[in-house]
């Protein structure tokens, strides 16, 4: 099986598999932030690499090292979390398009591990990169792409460290996922304002936790929202293998609109 990721390969395999035709790149962004006491604080990249890393096998796409880090600043309440403000991410990843597309890697997908939180500042580096090299950006989030199957999992509304993120943890990652320390905790929304995309209403746009909120949280539920005590390593591969599907057909219908 063909090498997917650039870190892996020399620049003369990289340059034989542009000059094949292959123009499509990936770059799995996620975070390193607490994730209750049953995930690892790396979860949310961890779980962008694998869908990207199966997706590139099917399709022969390119994947760029990770980016281990996201905007994190609700979760800086709880040790391992690291966040990085978004005007230097937006940099980062801008330059990191850049260099791609200067060797005419010029389908780009970001593969969004972070969920909402990443999803504002990646819209402003995705606008850039199109308007000032001329690529082609999409971004690819889970929440976003996995309305068609989530309810049919019997799974609640997106939360942290919940039954969703634990279950394709748990899949992609078994020895990984401490299931036996997972706790649920309470998903607090109002009538006026919720995270998950696929829920149904009108809603405010999402604005992360102030530290007060993020500590009464984490002393209520230890960083969890949720319900991981659902979580399954079968919905977790069916879940996945959804979200590899639908990242495959990203790929190909940006290969054909090129």
């Amino acid at each position: 099986m063909a090498e997917v990721w650039l870190q892996r390969m020399t620049w003369e395999e990289v340059a034989q598999r542009i000059e094949s035709g292959m123009r499509t790149v990936l770059l799995p962004i996620g975070s390193t932030e607490q994730h209750g006491p049953h995930l690892p604080v790396g979860t949310d990249t961890l779980l962008a690499i694998a869908i990207a890393e199966e997706a590139a096998k099917r399709t022969k796409a390119l994947v760029t090292p990770p980016l281990w880090f996201g905007w994190s600043p609700h979760h800086m309440v709880l040790p391992g979390t690291i966040t990085i403000r978004p005007e230097v991410l937006v940099e980062l990843v801008y330059d990191v398009i850049e260099s791609l597309s200067q060797h005419r890697l010029q389908y780009v997908i970001l593969v969004n591990g972070h969920r909402i939180v990443n999803v504002s500042w990646l819209q402003l580096v995705g606008e850039r990169a199109k308007r000032e090299l001329g690529v082609s950006v999409s971004i690819f989030d889970p929440a976003f792409m996995s309305k068609d199957i989530v309810r049919t999992l019997d799974w609640g509304e997106v939360g942290h460290a919940d039954e969703i993120e634990s279950s394709q943890l748990w899949a992609c990652y078994p020895e990984l996922a401490k299931m036996d320390r997972a706790v649920d905790g309470p998903r607090h929304h109002g009538d006026l304002y919720h995270v998950d995309p696929a829920l149904p209403g009108d809603t405010l746009c999402y604005v992360p936790s102030s530290p007060a909120e993020a500590e009464a949280a984490a002393n209520e539920s230890g960083g969890v929202s949720g319900e991981p005590s659902k979580a399954s390593q079968e919905g977790g591969r069916r879940y996945h293998e959804h979200l590899v599907a639908r990242l495959v057909q990203v790929i190909e219908h940006q290969a054909q609109a090129g």
